[in-house]
């Protein structure tokens, strides 16, 4: 493991992401929706990293990590565990440096997201869908080769590529009232963190969770991280647990952490394809989700909801 993942990374490190990152990252738009608007009695501003290269935000962290790195460390090639959007964004950065690239990836993992990996050239090796088999089976893989291991979150490099996100949100909607994010193991939340607290620390920062991967909700109620190691929801970018350098944001920059349920997910993310004709995978439903089921805490504000991936497998919908 890299000695730099234990360290905070700062403002600095996410403007120099930006400059590092900018030619191989789209800005993404902001969109909204009337309907949506009076049925939550907010202003959503949706932020599309849906529309992001490689189909999520995960790449701009991947890009930073990737185009960061030394040539002697670039020729060895890049490692990492994902269940999926952090998997292939790695897989596409590796692949426009021109480096090796393998994965860890639960065979769970939707096809979607495994055929992204493969059509980037990533190396796939299958693991259990639990957090301890693809942490044992990712050592093995590093220990033979020697790859520099980009964690999906908790990696400094991929947490300041992360915080480019909320920069151009700032921009492109200034005066907001609060920002919203699915959170898994809190690397774009992680990320929000580092950039509002800097740029505008009056505004309100919520993370969204499943109710049935609740973990980082209940580490934020007891003040202390609690991991689950295998939960089981349809939002399948959100079943990690929270690291030390995530946790770090979470407990010094974060309002609130709200749940919605598996239907309520569900529910959400049919809202958002039926209205606002985007696609987007159920983990990016959640925010909108928690919104819906929390007005009061949002009735009569500027909310920007980021939407942070659209990898679906169109053949196995949620509603289906």
């Amino acid at each position: 493991m890299n000695d730099q993942i234990k360290q905070i990374p700062t403002f600095e490190d996410a403007l120099a992401a930006r400059e590092r990152i900018e030619p191989y990252i789209h800005r993404t738009p902001v969109l909204t929706s009337r309907f949506i608007n009076e049925l939550t009695g907010a202003e959503l501003f949706f932020k599309c990293e849906n529309f992001q290269k490689a189909g999520a935000f995960k790449v701009r962290g991947a890009c930073n990590a990737v185009f960061g790195l030394s040539e002697a460390q670039a020729r060895i090639g890049v490692a990492t565990h994902s269940s999926g959007n952090h998997a292939l964004s790695l897989s596409y950065a590796a692949g426009r440096r021109g480096i090796p690239v393998t994965v860890v990836m639960p065979h769970t993992a939707p096809r979607a997201k495994k055929e992204a990996v493969l059509g980037y050239g990533g190396t796939i090796v299958e693991c259990e869908p639990s957090t301890s088999s693809r942490e044992a089976v990712f050592a093995e893989v590093v220990a033979q080769s020697g790859a520099d291991f980009v964690h999906p979150y908790n990696d400094p490099r991929v947490i300041a590529g992360q915080a480019t996100c909320s920069m151009e949100l700032q921009e492109q909607v200034p005066d907001l009232d609060a920002v919203i994010a699915p959170i898994g193991g809190g690397g774009m939340i992680s990320g929000t963190c580092l950039t509002l607290s800097n740029m505008a620390p009056e505004v309100a920062i919520y993370a969204a969770e499943p109710l049935n991967a609740d973990d980082a909700a209940r580490s934020f109620r007891a003040g202390h991280i609690i991991a689950d190691d295998a939960p089981d929801t349809v939002a399948d970018g959100l079943k990690v647990p929270l690291k030390e350098l995530t946790w770090h944001f979470v407990r010094n920059h974060v309002s609130d952490i709200l749940t919605a349920s598996e239907d309520e997910i569900v529910d959400a993310m049919k809202l958002i394809w039926k209205r606002m004709k985007i696609v987007m995978e159920p983990s990016s439903a959640v925010p909108l989700a928690t919104i819906l089921k929390n007005p009061e805490l949002f009735r009569g504000k500027r909310v920007g909801v980021i939407v942070t991936g659209g990898n679906v497998d169109l053949d196995a919908l949620p509603w289906t």
